[in-house]
Parts: C-alpha cells; sequence; structure tokens
C-alpha cells in the first residue's frame, strides 16, 4: 500500500492553515494594552503623597483588574462582529477502509482516502451586518466609561481615606496637646490643694477631666488605627503596614476651587459633559438602537458565497484520484418565522426607550449629585474659617482662666471649662480643614473632574 506523500502534505498544511487562521488577530483585539505606568511602590521607602497612593491603588485593585478584563471582552466582541467581513472557510478529511456488496455484485470498495475544502462568505443581508458591528462597539464603549466610572471612584475612595488617615493623625496630636493642658491644670489644683489655697474637689475635678483626656487620646490612637486599615484596604497591603504620608500644604488656596468654577450651574453642565457614567449610559442607547436595525435586518434576504473543493483517493484503481470543485451564490429569504422577528423588533425598540429614559434620569441623578456637592463644599469651607476664630478665641480664654486660676481670682470649674472648649476647637479645626478638602474631592468626583 503505497501513499502519494505529496498529497497528504498538501491536505495536512491545510489544516494547519486552518488552526492557524483562528489564532490571528486582524482586527486588532489583542492589541489593546493594559493601564501603563502601573508600577508597585515600596510604601516603606519614603514619604507617599496622594499621586503614589493612587497609582499603588489602581496598579493593586482586584475590582478594577475584574473591570478591565469586561472591557478586554467586550473588546473581543467587537472583534467577532467584525469577523462577518471574512469568510468561514472549513476543511474535513478522511482515511477509512470500508465497502459495501449488493446482491450478485462484487463488493465495492469506497474510495478509503478523502478531504474537502469549503467556503462560505456572507455577501450582502440588508445592513445587519453592520449593524450588528456598531451595536458591538457601542457595547465596548459602555464597558469602558463603566470601568472609568469604577477608576473615579476608586481615586476618590483612596483621596477620602488618605484625607481621613492625616486627620486622624493631627487629631490624635491634638488630643495629647489637651492631654498635656490637662496635666498642666491637675498640677496646679494638686499644689494648690497642697498649700490650702484650694479644696480636695478642685484636685478631683482637675484629675477627672485629666483622665478623660487620656482617654481621648486611646479613641483618637484607634481612629488612627482603623483608618490606617482602610487605606490599606483601598491599596490591597497588610493593614499593619505604616504609612509615611506627606501633608498637604495648609495655604489658603488649597480649599480654593480652580479658576472659573464658581457657579453651580457651570459645574452641573460640565458633568453632563464629562460624566463617564452618562457617556456610559449615552453608548447603551446608542447600541440599543443599533439594536434595532439588527431585529429589522431578519426580514430581509441574506446573499452567500459559497465555494468548495474535493479530493478523493484510491490507489488500487487505475483512475486512483478524483477532484470536484463547486461555486456559487445563495440566497436565503425568510418567509415565516413564526413571527419571532417581529417580536424581536418590538423588544428592541421597548429596550431603546428604557435605555432613552435610563440616561435621563441618570443626567438628573448627576445634577443632583453636582448641586449637593457642592453646597456641602461651600457649608465646609465656611465651617472652616469660623472655626479658626473659635479657636482663636479658646486659645485666649484658655490662657486667661488659667492665669486667673494661678493667682487665686478664678475657679476650677471655669478653667476646666476654658480648656474644654480650646480641646474641642482645636480637634474642629482640623476636622473642620479636611472637611474642605473632602467636599472639594467629591464635588470634582461629581463633576467628573479627575
Amino acid at each position: 500500500m503505497k501513499l502519494n506523500l505529496a498529497k497528504i502534505l498538501c491536505l495536512g498544511v491545510s489544516f494547519v492553515m486552518a488552526g492557524s487562521a483562528q489564532g490571528l488577530d486582524p482586527f486588532s483585539v489583542y492589541r489593546e494594552n493594559a493601564p501603563k505606568n502601573c508600577v508597585d511602590k515600596d510604601i516603606g521607602k519614603g514619604a507617599l503623597g496622594l499621586p503614589e497612593l493612587i497609582e499603588i491603588g489602581l496598579c493593586n485593585n482586584p475590582a478594577l483588574n475584574r473591570d478591565y478584563m469586561s472591557v478586554k471582552a467586550s473588546a473581543a466582541s467587537v472583534g467577532k462582529a467584525k469577523s462577518e467581513y471574512l469568510p468561514d472557510v472549513t476543511a474535513t478529511g478522511e482515511l477509512s477502509d470500508s465497502y459495501s456488496k449488493a446482491q450478485k455484485d462484487d463488493r465495492i470498495k469506497s474510495d478509503p482516502f478523502g478531504g474537502n475544502i469549503a467556503l462560505s462568505w456572507l455577501l450582502y443581508d440588508f445592513g445587519g451586518r453592520g449593524a450588528r458591528i456598531e451595536r458591538e462597539k457601542e457595547y465596548f464603549n459602555q464597558t469602558q466609561f463603566s470601568y472609568n466610572a469604577l477608576l473615579h471612584d476608586t481615586i476618590l475612595a483612596i483621596h477620602t481615606a488618605y484625607l481621613e488617615l492625616l486627620s486622624s493623625e493631627e487629631v490624635l496630636k491634638s488630643a495629647k496637646t489637651s492631654e498635656e493642658s490637662y496635666k498642666k491644670s491637675f498640677e496646679e489644683s494638686t499644689k494648690r490643694y497642697e498649700l490650702g489655697l484650694v479644696s480636695l474637689s478642685d484636685k478631683l475635678q482637675a484629675q477627672t477631666s485629666y483622665e478623660q483626656s487620656k482617654l481621648e487620646v486611646v479613641k483618637a490612637e484607634n481612629a488612627v488605627k482603623i483608618n490606617q486599615g482602610t487605606l490599606a484596604e483601598l491599596l490591597n497591603v497588610s493593614p499593619d503596614v505604616s504609612f509615611n504620608l506627606k501633608r498637604p500644604p495648609k495655604g489658603k488656596n488649597i480649599a480654593a476651587l480652580e479658576s472659573g468654577d464658581v457657579s453651580v450651574q457651570k459645574l452641573m453642565q460640565t458633568a453632563l459633559d464629562l460624566r463617564p457614567e452618562i457617556k456610559s449610559q449615552e453608548s447603551a442607547l446608542k447600541a440599543a438602537k443599533e439594536n434595532i436595525n439588527v431585529a429589522k435586518a431578519l426580514n430581509y434576504p441574506s446573499f452567500t458565497g459559497n465555494a468548495r473543493a474535493g479530493y478523493d483517493d484510491d490507489w488500487k484503481y487505475a483512475s486512483p484520484y478524483r477532484y470536484n470543485a463547486s461555486v456559487g451564490i445563495g440566497l436565503s429569504v425568510p418567509l415565516f418565522t413564526g413571527f419571532s422577528n417581529t417580536y424581536n423588533i418590538a423588544q428592541a425598540k421597548y429596550q431603546y426607550r428604557q435605555s432613552s429614559f435610563a440616561l435621563e434620569e441618570t443626567k438628573e441623578s448627576v445634577k443632583n449629585e453636582v448641586w449637593s456637592a457642592y453646597q456641602n463644599y461651600k457649608t465646609a469651607v465656611s465651617a472652616h474659617e469660623i472655626s479658626k476664630r473659635v479657636l482663636e478665641s479658646a486659645v485666649e480664654a484658655e490662657r486667661v482662666a488659667f492665669a486667673m486660676y494661678q493667682v487665686g481670682k478664678g475657679d476650677i470649674l471655669n478653667l476646666l471649662t476654658a480648656s474644654a472648649n480650646l480641646a474641642s476647637a482645636r480637634k474642629e479645626v482640623i476636622v473642620a480643614f479636611y472637611a474642605v478638602l473632602k467636599s472639594k474631592s467629591n464635588l470634582y468626583r461629581a463633576v467628573g473632574r479627575f
């Protein structure tokens, strides 16, 4: 039994080419790269500012990686839709030994070796193919904008956690300062009690306030640890990591909005132009519109080009092989589909209207979000200015109360009240300052300015 090696090799090459073609990427789908400049930082080395924290958070965030895979999957769907412009080529081969025998006839042996290549190419379907591609493109845009929205949320969360940690660290310092102040009052009352200048109640009240100030320090230390864990979670690092953070400057301009961002109406319009949630919903609306065209195209005929080539070989006969080939154009006309096409069109139209209403709902929600964020920002700025004036007054009041108590012209209650007011004012000015920064970042997130 002697096979034609050249013929077998040609058929094998056909299979290899068919398999390799499936691994090609003519529409550059897999050339979409992941976000660049994503390099992990060593948290233990050097002070980290907000940009470095954001970079670490974006690199290590599992949710972002998950959503980026959705973007990649959607990009592959676009490539799949575009592949309809290319023909489908299928190669088949057979190597067998079979025969058949009818009554009173000799045994008829079949061709043991054969191969076929078939080509099918959609030529025209009245816009259905183009509509499917445009629909997938809009779905791809939708996933990209959804990914951008998640990026914004992640950045805001890291920014907020960064400010919360800085705020809690400063509150801890303030609590320790207040503890020293109460300690000073306690020592003064103790000295005056031992000299017989005040009663025991003065000493006990000062001691109570001093112990309570220690409790405030413990609470402040716990807040630092909790906020440290929150930031570590967002960066996907161990919660026991020790952060060395750069602090934002406390100049007057740090809390101010950028030039031109003074009108809430302008900010709302900017949000309508920039927010990725709106752009995502707009892409969904466009995709729903293309889906109507896809459904309508199913009612029209489609033209398909077909070609086939075959080879059969039986080396035992005088004519051991045969070739066959055919080429033509096929027409497919949907005559009756049980009204499924009609319902598909109706469904697509209703989904388009649903997407339209969802877009309007998103726009209204964004405008309300900007409005609320703007009002919160203005309130935070005013509260910060007031807190600074309160602190100035509390510092002077505590100084006077302590001086009067030293010379015996004031009582311990006035001193402790002044100390409590100073501790509260000192804490409030810290909280108010970081509240301005957080409200500012919330406002810019609402506008879509990250």
